[in-house]
């Protein structure tokens, strides 16, 4: 009777366990969410395709497209809109095309056949009652606006928000069905934390979120994952301005004094810096966030994650950057600096140098 309670008793952690993470579809909206807030419209198609795989159906993504605009704006709404409609175009040919891996990654297979993904629809899409009745729609807002901050809200200082937040975001908007209340958090928590400058809000929708259903393990596991993965940049160094080195790097790259002789550089996805060459002084280099690439010139290169230090000898070619897939920051500093130390730019890393780091890292 002992061996059945404890086998009943470890069950049932296990089930709450499950049920305090993100589920691979939260994953995938979420994914979906970020890129778009940013308008990484290259990235964004790959990660549709992984979510539709990860069983997010077509509706819930054009919900969540949609509910966006209000925080991204009709353009970036547009154009992830526009990205999905590609995707499902191309993946219901009935021509052939390249296999779809589970992370959304293409493998082509000349002269193959490949099975046509299995997508879902989801629910079908209707007019929500409260878009024929304002005050309906009004009073729903006011509900849904009341539980996600936790009180009732009213933005006296510019009623026209405060109208267009009950009525129109949380009103007509979470009217609809395709999305949980829940999930509609979770969608943006995730497109807050892929701009800049909106600290305040991030951090109310995150409370707004487990208001709203989630848990607060699942939404600090959403923004860890989300910067883990390479779609923000989680990080206390400051960002800093464009970097005024730009013209040899390939890509946006950002630079900040933090002090000390020390610099912090931030890469965007796919930056990287040119060859060059620390004449009669040593680099050190120390990643912060994100993931990221170093080189010598003539040997394999070396992966960078948060707490990876290395040490760039006097007078060795090399460059670092972002992956493909993922933001990247580095503090670097210089030591053992001999008089007439300097720096020399060489040629860009083209791109076959380049993917080759991103080929080997998948196949290695």
């Amino acid at each position: 009777m002992k061996r059945i309670v404890y086998l009943f008793v470890a069950l049932l952690m296990m089930a709450t366990a499950d049920a305090q993470t993100l589920t691979e579809r939260q994953k995938g909206l979420a994914a979906c969410a970020c890129l778009m807030a940013q308008g990484d419209m290259n990235r964004l198609e790959p990660t549709v395709r992984m979510a539709l795989n990860k069983g997010v159906t077509i509706n819930e993504l054009k919900e969540a497209f949609s509910q966006l605009y209000a925080y991204t704006g009709f353009p970036r709404s547009l154009n992830a809109l526009g990205v999905l409609s590609k995707v499902l175009e191309n993946g219901r040919s009935s021509e052939s095309h390249p296999s779809l891996l589970e992370d959304g990654r293409v493998v082509t297979d000349e002269g193959k056949a490949n099975k046509q993904p299995e997508w879902q629809e989801g629910k079908p899409w209707k007019r929500p009652a409260e878009w024929d009745d304002a005050k309906k729609a009004y009073e729903l807002g006011v509900k849904n606006q009341t539980q996600l901050s936790g009180k009732p809200f009213n933005y006296e200082f510019c009623p026209q928000d405060d109208y267009y937040l009950k009525s129109h975001l949380f009103g007509d908007i979470f009217a609809g069905d395709q999305l949980s209340a829940a999930d509609r958090e979770i969608v943006t928590v995730a497109a807050l934390s892929g701009l800049d400058g909106v600290a305040p809000q991030l951090a109310a929708h995150k409370q707004g979120a487990v208001n709203m259903g989630n848990l607060k393990q699942q939404v600090d596991e959403l923004c860890t994952w989300l910067c883990n993965e390479g779609y923000t940049l989680n990080t206390k160094w400051p960002k800093g301005e464009p970097n005024p080195y730009g013209k040899y790097f390939i890509g946006q790259s950002y630079l900040a004094d933090v002090g000390g002789g020390v610099m912090n550089v931030t890469f965007e996805p796919c930056c990287r810096n040119n060859w060059h060459i620390h004449h009669k002084q040593v680099q050190v280099l120390i990643c912060v966030a994100g993931r990221g690439w170093y080189q010598e010139w003539g040997k394999a290169p070396v992966e960078m994650t948060p707490g990876t230090v290395i040490a760039v000898p006097a007078e060795v070619k090399h460059w670092h950057g972002a992956q493909k897939d993922s933001w990247f920051q580095h503090l670097t500093y210089h030591k053992d600096v001999q008089e007439g130390a300097g720096n020399e730019w060489c040629e860009p890393v083209d791109d076959a140098t380049y993917n080759a780091s991103s080929y080997r890292h998948h196949h290695d």
